[in-house]
């Protein structure tokens, strides 16, 4: 283990914005923390770096208590939202800053540059001005200033927030193999959960301070621990359920669910997968509310009679018009007893 939080409170006028939360990454282990707004997940980021006090609680690196121990003096590199580059100095001067304030020879500086710049895929860029280069490409030079001292632990805030989407979709994966090249230890938070799960080997999922949930993206995102987490991941069918056998009880009526299920009354999730729209008309009536290009789909909204709204996929040419009345059927492989 390199990193480990172990009860990390901190308190905002009175406030818990950490509330006791506890946290271990692995060597090498890329763990993206994901959550709303106000989640705590920033807070996170900066106490990890030093750069805020604690009210309770211990962090330790590669088994070392951290605490008192100042931001420059804990080896970790922090990358932010807004890159925070030095305007007045070219790209050398920026991804070099880090090896002198560590005392790199001049000799050991250029070459370290001249490697990391070929890295984040910008070779023979050390003399170009910083305020020349495109949003992406000070996002490279960002990246690269912090590895340039080989930190133990490197920390992303937001790193791609600032980016248009198709760059973003781009440079997740390009920042994936690097680390992976690298063998870099690295934990990044991020609202957006489709960066977190191209990125991460592990996803934290934060509610009000809290862990809610943490798993291999592919296991939050197919076991949801809870409504929230399940909404959160843009999952709209989810309803209060009473679970007999291989039956749920819902407000969209009875939905098949796997013969595992747990008993009783549970929270239901039915992905947008599992529910099927029926030809001849049969199961439950609803009328097609909206309807949304998705790319790859369209995400039809379906208002039942007396029901709450149910999202449904759809293939492009086999989707509703706006306004179409249709019966809906449920796939048992789709639906998830959430908790």
């Amino acid at each position: 283990m390199l990193l480990g939080l172990e009860g990390v409170t901190v308190r905002f006028g009175g406030r818990a914005v950490l509330d006791a939360v506890d946290l271990q990454v692995a060597e090498h282990e890329i763990v993206c923390v994901l959550g709303p707004s106000g989640s705590g997940k920033s807070t996170l980021l900066r106490a990890v770096a030093g750069l805020q006090p604690l009210d309770a609680g211990r962090i330790s690196l590669a088994g070392s208590d951290q605490t008192g121990v100042p931001a420059h003096r804990r080896g970790v590199g922090l990358m932010f939202q807004d890159h925070q580059l030095f305007p007045q100095r070219d790209v050398g001067g920026n991804v070099v800053f880090g090896l002198r304030m560590h005392g790199a020879s001049r000799s050991e500086q250029a070459d370290r540059v001249k490697e990391l710049l070929e890295l984040v895929g910008l070779p023979g860029a050390v003399g170009r001005a910083v305020a020349a280069l495109s949003g992406g490409e000070q996002q490279r030079v960002a990246l690269a200033r912090a590895l340039a001292p080989r930190p133990r632990l490197l920390m992303l805030d937001e790193p791609l927030g600032q980016l248009d989407r198709s760059l973003r979709e781009r440079l997740v994966v390009e920042l994936r193999e690097l680390f992976g090249r690298l063998g870099t230890t690295v934990l990044a938070v991020t609202h957006d959960q489709g960066e977190a799960f191209a990125l991460a080997d592990r996803v934290v999922v934060m509610r009000d301070g809290r862990i809610a949930q943490s798993g291999t993206p592919l296991e939050v995102w197919q076991r949801p621990a809870d409504a929230f987490v399940a909404r959160f991941l843009g999952f709209e069918n989810v309803a209060g359920a009473t679970i007999a056998a291989d039956v749920a009880v819902t407000p969209w009526g009875r939905i098949p669910v796997p013969a595992d299920a747990p008993q009783g009354t549970r929270t239901l999730l039915v992905r947008p997968a599992g529910v099927r729209l029926v030809p001849d008309g049969s199961g439950l009536r609803c009328t097609v509310a909206a309807r949304t290009f998705r790319g790859t789909h369209v995400a039809v909204r379906l208002q039942p009679e007396d029901a709450p709204v149910l999202e449904a996929a759809c293939a492009l040419r086999a989707a509703p018009e706006v306004g179409d009345e249709v019966g809906v059927e449920f796939d048992a492989d789709e639906t998830v007893v959430l908790g």
